[in-house]
C-alpha cells in the first residue's frame, strides 16, 4: 500500500505540474476574462477540510458574483443536496461566465496548485468546506480517511443523479475501499469523457 501511495503522489505531481506549464497561457486567459466580465477577483478562496479533518485552502476562479457567500444562508432552503453539502440547480448568483466554466470544470482548474502542494490528489473523495464538515455524522467521516481530490466516483457516476449525501459517501466509501492506481488512472479518463461532454456540473 505504501508504494502505491508514493507512486499515487509522484503520478499527481506529474500530471499537476505539466499541466500548470502547458495550460498556463489559457488558466490567464480564463483570469482575465472573468475579471472582465464581472466586478472581483478571478479567484475564489475555499476554505476545506483534508484527510484527518486538516484544514486548507484551496482555489476555483471566480463563478459567482462578489457577496454570494452571504446569500447562501438565503438559498439552503432550496438546496438539492439532501445532507450538509450545499448543491443548488439553477443558483441565481452564477454568473453567465461561470455557468460556461463550471459546465466544463474550468473553475477547479487552479486546483492543479493545490495537487502539487499535496494538499489534494488529482483522485479522491472531493473535500468537504469547513461549515459542511462541522455538521458530518460518524458516518459521513469515512471520507475523511484520505486524501482528498479533484475528481472522485460521484463526479463520473452521475452526480445529477445522487441527490442524497449518504449516497456520495456511500461511493467516496467504495473508492476508498477498492482502491488501487489503476482504479485512479480509470477514473481520470472517465473525468476527462465528462468535462468535454460537458456534463461535470
Amino acid at each position: 500500500m505504501r508504494g502505491g501511495l508514493a507512486l499515487k503522489r509522484a503520478m499527481d505531481v506529474a500530471i499537476s505540474g505539466a499541466l500548470l506549464v502547458v495550460l498556463s497561457p489559457f488558466l490567464a486567459a480564463i483570469g482575465l476574462a472573468v475579471k472582465a466580465t464581472s466586478p472581483g477577483p478571478a479567484f475564489y478562496g475555499v476554505d476545506w477540510v483534508g484527510q484527518g479533518g486538516r484544514r486548507f485552502r484551496g482555489y476555483k476562479f471566480r463563478t459567482m458574483g462578489v457577496g454570494a457567500d452571504q446569500q447562501e444562508a438565503a438559498l439552503q432552503a432550496q438546496n438539492e443536496m439532501n445532507g450538509p453539502a450545499f448543491k443548488m440547480e439553477n443558483d441565481p448568483r452564477i454568473t453567465p461566465l461561470g455557468r460556461f466554466l463550471r459546465r466544463y470544470s474550468l473553475d477547479e482548474l487552479p486546483q492543479l496548485w493545490s495537487v502539487l502542494k499535496g494538499d489534494l490528489s488529482l483522485v479522491g473523495p472531493r473535500p468537504p468546506r469547513t461549515h459542511e464538515y462541522a455538521q458530518f455524522t460518524p458516518f459521513q467521516m469515512g471520507k475523511m480517511a484520505v486524501k482528498p481530490g479533484i475528481t472522485c466516483l460521484w463526479q463520473v457516476e452521475g452526480r445529477h443523479r445522487i441527490s442524497d449525501f449518504d449516497d456520495w459517501v456511500r461511493l467516496d466509501v467504495r473508492y476508498i475501499e477498492t482502491w488501487s492506481l489503476w482504479l485512479d488512472v480509470k477514473i481520470l479518463f472517465r473525468t476527462a469523457g465528462v468535462v468535454l461532454r460537458g456534463t461535470g456540473v
